[in-house]
């Protein structure tokens, strides 16, 4: 892609109604724009990212034998008093009337509408187990929605749905899921910390909060130090063997989040020097509640003693949208965005410095050509811009590796080569620089 062809609108100052980095870079670096409270446009920069981190969530749901459909936005208000929440949930619940006076709801959550698909087609264990998922917009009309994606109004959810016959295929099912966890968050560069958690309006008795470490979090957590280092289970899992251990290996050390923490349960099982207590953003929630809309619904399923009994139920959601802010919370400096390489929207800035100049427009060219064929997703900034702004807009907007072609660089053969995470260059031939990027 061509600077000059891109849509970038980039602030030069900071907005004044933005109060935590994420949101202050996100507004500046021209990825979003509010058109209501807690309601943003996804500019092509920031939905070039949203789309790349949903499709890593996709992936490691797809790679633990989850199945993929879509659910629309608007339900019916009557499949939510068949559970019971439909007056319980509270104001966050946009209600809203369709011509023919039909209540409905923009949906919050999906736990009623997925029971009433699964209920309509599953009639017996063999049916069974299944995960269904979807990444959907939800709805949630937040009082005081604040801190741009991470408290907004709308914002995109990935949220899968466990079925099992019993109890124990269930508890399978959310380890599945857990581990899962730690896999997406690890390709996206984040150190996900499952903590217990209040599992809220959505019900059950057992719960995780994956939360990632950050000044600017949202609650206090408190945890033992080595889970934070801990590397990920790996993609080479047998997803259908048993996942107990991995779950075990996290959970048996103290984690929690400062509605279920015990003080002194903290202070007797983590020695001083590993007690960590820091601010935390969650970034992923599971949960596991049995009964609780199957019953209500009358979701049942044979098992094979010939039995007709409630299905088992989970739920397991990741804040895709929000996912944004938390990358940026954990991974920026003074000058902007740092993103993983996995999530950045172009892999590579190409600086052309004189524009109009034959001779570094060509190299321009080519170091374009090689890393689209490559894969690395250039972005070249060919604009008449000063070298100054040329070079802040490049910090700020993040990407992984920063290529400055300049006359002077092409007569002597060369070009400079920046590592936006480390500040570490190289001034080598074009050759050296596309091998050391990977293309």
């Amino acid at each position: 892609m061509r600077l000059s062809r891109f849509f970038l609108p980039v602030l030069k100052e900071n907005p004044s109604e933005a109060q935590i980095v994420s949101h202050r870079l996100m507004l500046r670096a021209g990825m979003i724009r509010q058109e209501a409270a807690g309601i943003y446009a996804w500019l092509p920069l920031g939905f070039r990212v949203l789309k790349k981190i949903e499709q890593i969530v996709r992936e490691e749901m797809d790679r633990a034998g989850a199945v993929e459909l879509l659910m629309p936005t608007l339900q019916l208000a009557d499949l939510w008093r068949e559970s019971g929440r439909y007056d319980d949930y509270g104001q966050e619940m946009l209600r809203i009337k369709d011509r023919h006076e039909r209540e409905m709801l923009y949906g919050p959550t999906n736990e009623e509408m997925i029971t009433e698909i699964v209920r309509a087609s599953v009639r017996s264990y063999k049916d069974l187990p299944k995960i269904l998922y979807h990444i959907q917009w939800k709805f949630r009309d937040e009082q005081r929605p604040r801190f741009g994606v991470m408290r907004g109004r709308e914002f995109l959810m990935k949220d899968a749905y466990g079925f099992d016959i019993d109890e124990a295929g269930a508890r399978h099912s959310y380890n599945k899921m857990f581990v899962a966890y730690l896999n997406l968050f690890d390709r996206m560069g984040l150190k996900a910390v499952p903590m217990r958690a209040d599992t809220g309006p959505i019900g059950g008795d057992l719960s995780h909060e994956f939360i990632i470490l950050a000044e600017t979090g949202e609650s206090a957590v408190f945890c033992h130090k080595d889970l934070v280092d801990m590397p990920p289970p790996g993609i080479d899992l047998d997803w259908d063997g048993d996942l107990q251990p991995l779950v075990d290996q996290r959970t048996r050390l103290y984690a929690a989040t400062e509605e279920m923490h015990d003080p002194a349960r903290f202070e007797a099982e983590a020695p001083e020097d590993k007690r960590l207590s820091a601010r935390g953003i969650e970034v992923g929630h599971i949960f596991y509640f049995g009964e609780k809309y199957s019953k209500a619904m009358k979701a049942n399923a044979t098992g094979a003693d010939g039995v007709d009994r409630p299905i088992q139920m989970g739920s397991y959601g990741v804040g895709v949208s929000r996912l944004l802010g938390a990358i940026i919370e954990a991974s920026h400096d003074d000058n902007g965005i740092i993103w993983p390489d996995s999530v950045a929207p172009f892999g590579v800035g190409i600086i052309n410095m004189r524009p109009g100049d034959a001779a570094v427009d060509a190299v321009c060219a080519d170091a374009y050509a090689a890393l689209t064929q490559a894969g690395r997703e250039p972005l070249l900034d060919d604009t008449a811009e000063r070298a100054g702004a040329k070079f802040a807009t490049m910090d700020l907007i993040g990407l992984p590796w920063q290529l400055v072609v300049g006359p002077k660089g092409v007569a002597d053969g060369v070009v400079e080569l920046k590592r936006r995470a480390t500040g570490e260059r190289h001034v080598v031939p074009l050759t050296r620089a596309l091998e050391i990027i990977g293309g």
